[in-house]
């Protein structure tokens, strides 16, 4: 998420109420995830385990709950809750804006574009030409729609990132500012949830088609010309290289990568990283051809254990 312009790194401070190291006119461009950090970002840790990744990061800012030493060009705000805090910045730079109509008088729809009744579209959305909505879409504040873009009743874009930290009270959510951006030529099916991401966006590229009642988490980036079959569920922060397949029921982890040109076949689990170019089976998923190996030794098991029994 970027600023709407820069700030410097007092009036930040000011906004959460922190202490902090570093220069008081110390530019702020921007704040997000470690995954999508970018310089001028602010990014936060509260956990000592992950001090080093954030400090090394391309962020210039580090939002901590402990004074370390601060890397060179870079500059630190001291919290004692920087998740909290964290929330706060999203709060102030992206507050929850109620809609009094079902189609937000700043929303920009394009020449050519069809919107079927009972569909609810926010603040800031932009959608381009010659797409068609069907009835009962809802398409939250910000999201950025391409052209020709089809999607069908009962789907929701932009809903909150499942994102919560545990505390001995209860769970506390992370609050969600980013968007989600459908490109060119994308189809979506009916009852899909694509999540927004928590401070950048959620993507599907251009041409990608969805089935229906397909889950996206937050600040996963869909490539170009992916088929995906339903009741498939995307964790958060996944990439999916261009051209990939994944058949029904698919379940992927968040944080992994499926290289382009991957198809994995339906019920698969995708807990771990995937190569492109190639067929995957299984929950782990594995190479096709070596789950069915696997599968068929396993079946014949009792048959070598009677043979073994018999000798």
């Amino acid at each position: 998420m970027k600023f709407p312009k820069s700030y410097t790194l007092k009036e930040i401070s000011e906004i959460i109420g922190s202490s902090y190291v570093g220069n008081d006119d110390f530019p702020v461009l921007g704040m997000n995830e470690i995954h999508v950090v970018e310089e001028g970002d602010i990014v936060f840790v509260d956990h000592p385990k992950y001090y080093d990744k954030a400090l090394e990061s391309r962020a210039t800012v580090v939002l901590i709950n402990k004074q370390v030493e601060c890397p060179e060009g870079k500059a630190l705000l001291i919290s004692q809750d920087p998740f909290t805090d964290f929330n706060k910045l999203t709060q102030f730079f992206k507050p929850f804006q109620s809609a009094s109509t079902t189609i937000a008088p700043t929303a920009k729809i394009g020449e050519g574009t069809i919107i079927q009744p009972n569909t609810f579209i926010g603040n800031n959305v932009n959608i381009g030409k010659d797409c068609i909505i069907h009835a009962n879409v809802t398409i939250y504040d910000n999201c950025v729609i391409g052209n020709n873009v089809t999607i069908h009743s009962g789907t929701v874009l932009g809903a909150d990132a499942f994102y919560y930290k545990n505390r001995p009270e209860g769970f506390d959510k992370l609050l969600s500012g980013g968007r989600v951006v459908i490109k060119d030529n994308v189809d979506i099916g009916a009852s899909c949830s694509i999540d927004r991401g928590v401070t950048g966006d959620t993507t599907i590229g251009e041409g990608t088609k969805l089935d229906n009642q397909i889950q996206i988490g937050h600040d996963t980036v869909i490539g170009k010309k992916c088929l995906i079959a339903s009741h498939t569920g995307i964790a958060g922060c996944v990439v999916v290289e261009d051209e990939v397949t994944l058949w029904g029921q698919v379940g992927v982890i968040s944080g992994i990568t499926i290289g382009k040109g991957a198809v994995v076949y339906a019920q698969s689990g995708v807990a771990n990283s995937l190569e492109g170019g190639k067929t995957y089976f299984g929950s782990p998923a594995l190479e096709a051809r070596a789950k069915m190996k696997e599968l068929a030794i396993i079946k014949n098991i009792p048959s070598m254990l009677k043979k073994a029994k018999q000798k």
